[in-house]
């Protein structure tokens, strides 16, 4: 099994400041939700930024 989080930073108008910010964010907000959370193949989430845009996903594969 794997888990993934994926950010398309492509995809956001975010500058070198605001990436960092962000991502350290999303990181402390899904880190700390996934106790509430099912961890097997198929689960995921939409991840989103501080605008409530969407930037990504967090998946879990069987490989």
């Amino acid at each position: 099994m794997k888990f993934l989080l994926e950010v398309d930073l492509d995809s956001t108008d975010w500058d070198e400041g605001t990436t960092v910010q962000e991502l350290e964010r999303i990181l402390r907000y899904w880190g700390g939700n996934l106790r509430h959370c099912e961890i097997s193949p198929g689960d995921g989430q939409p991840l989103y930024d501080s605008g409530h845009q969407e930037v990504g996903r967090w998946t879990v594969t069987a490989e």
